[in-house]
Order: C-alpha cells, then structure tokens, then sequence
C-alpha cells in the first residue's frame, strides 16, 4: 500500500471514531448532491451515488437528509444552496505539491479561505495548472482482504482494466485508469466484493522524497486543509513514508 493511501486509511478509521457528527454530514450531503447530479437519482444505475448513500447509512445519517440530498442534486428540489467542484493547486511547506479538492456553494469564501490556511501553514496557492501536470488521475478501490483470495482478485480486477493491486494491513487497493472506473467497479461488484472505497485519485507521476521532518509538515498542512468544511480531498506528491506516519502519529 502507498504512503499516502495508508496514512488515508488511518485518518478515516480514526475519522469515524472522533469526527464531528455534523460535519461528516455535510460532507456525505455535498457528496451526494453531486454525484446524483452526475449520474441521476437512481442509486441502481448511479454507482457513485449508490457508494455516498451508503457511507451516510454507515454513519447513521438520517433517510431524510439522504432523500433530500438525492433530490437537490437530481433537480427535484430546488431549495438549497447550489454546490459546485472546484479545484486548487499549490505548494506545502518543504516544497510538496498539493491538489486541494473541493464543493462549495460560494466560491470566494473558499478560495480565501485555502489562501490564508496555506499561507498560516507556510505555504502557498498557485496558478491553475502549476502542479497538476506532475498528477495522473486514477480509480482507486479499496475493500477488506478478508474472504478473499488474492490471485482470484488480481486476476479479476485485471480482467476489469486495474493497473496496480497491493495487499497490506488486511485491505485491498485497486488502481487502475480513470477511464475505467465505472467497468473496473462494475467488475469487482459482480465478482462479489464489497467495495468500501471508490473515488478518483490524483496520483503523482513521480513521487519526491523529502526528509522525515519536512514530511510530517506537507502531512500537517494537508490535516488543516481538510478541516476546512469546503474541502473534500487533498492529495501531494510527497512520498508518504511509514517512518513518517509514525511521527504523525506519535
């Protein structure tokens, strides 16, 4: 598993057991109001939505607000505010390069909200492409190893068009291409595996190492950056190494 996915894993586990309850709430809203703007109300034929309606049973959200949300994004219910995806590029104290993901219903409030934690933080924000030549964008799965055996994955998620299938810490990543999202998560779903994650990462065409110090302060800014209510996901070229986890977490 690579640094960055791993460290991922371990925020979201710890996510679940001390987040605050409202804000993964409106997170999963805003996750979901979008995705059924994507692909439609139907959570049979809208995978991505089926998987964000899903993570808000798991986090006890109540049916109402997924039914409301369903409904703002696929147009029923015009009340509420209006979300859109919005993208930022910039750099981490130590040099890294961040691509900062996020929903927003007011785009100037965001913008200078990431400037300002960015600049608190020692970094800075970019022009519109500055880093994201250095990123590929890929599907990302993961689910639980347990039940299954490996080359019988392998060799279906290569049958789907996955690139890359690790195994560690009993969990199992599959990347593959972009364009194959839907095919490779159609694939592992009707070869019988729960997927726990989908999502489209922005992988780093060459990861750049810096010092243990250096990491924990890209790892530092990037847990400030998701506290922002606005931002959805962050991802950096930093090589996220285990001894670095562990001072993160010391």
């Amino acid at each position: 598993m690579s640094g960055h996915s791993k460290w991922s894993t371990i925020k979201r586990k710890k996510g679940a057991e001390d987040a605050k309850r409202g804000k993964i709430f409106t997170r999963l809203t805003r996750e979901i109001v979008l995705a059924a703007r994507e692909g439609g109300s139907d959570i049979n034929t809208n995978f991505k939505l089926r998987l964000a309606v899903d993570k808000a049973r798991a986090e006890n959200m109540p049916k109402e607000n997924i039914d409301r949300a369903i409904k703002r994004g696929s147009g029923e219910d015009k009340d509420g505010a209006s979300y859109e995806e919005v993208t930022y590029e910039g750099y981490a104290n130590g040099g890294g390069a961040l691509i900062i993901q996020c929903v927003t219903e007011n785009r100037n409030r965001t913008v200078a909200e990431v400037r300002h934690m960015l600049s608190r933080a020692g970094g800075s924000l970019g022009e519109n492409g500055s880093v994201s030549w250095q990123f590929t964008p890929k599907a990302w799965f993961t689910f639980s190893a347990e039940g299954h055996d490996f080359d019988d994955v392998f060799l279906l998620a290569a049958d789907g068009g996955a690139e890359d299938i690790i195994e560690e810490d009993g969990e199992i990543e599959v990347f593959g291409p972009s364009k194959s999202f839907k095919i490779l998560s159609d694939t592992l779903e009707q070869g019988g595996i729960k997927i726990e994650t989908a999502e489209l990462r922005m992988v780093p065409n060459q990861p750049l190492d810096l010092s243990v110090e250096d990491t924990v302060k890209v790892m530092k800014t990037i847990e400030q950056l998701e506290d922002l209510d606005d931002v959805q996901n962050v991802f950096t070229n930093v090589n996220i190494t285990d001894e670095a986890i562990a001072r993160m977490e010391a």
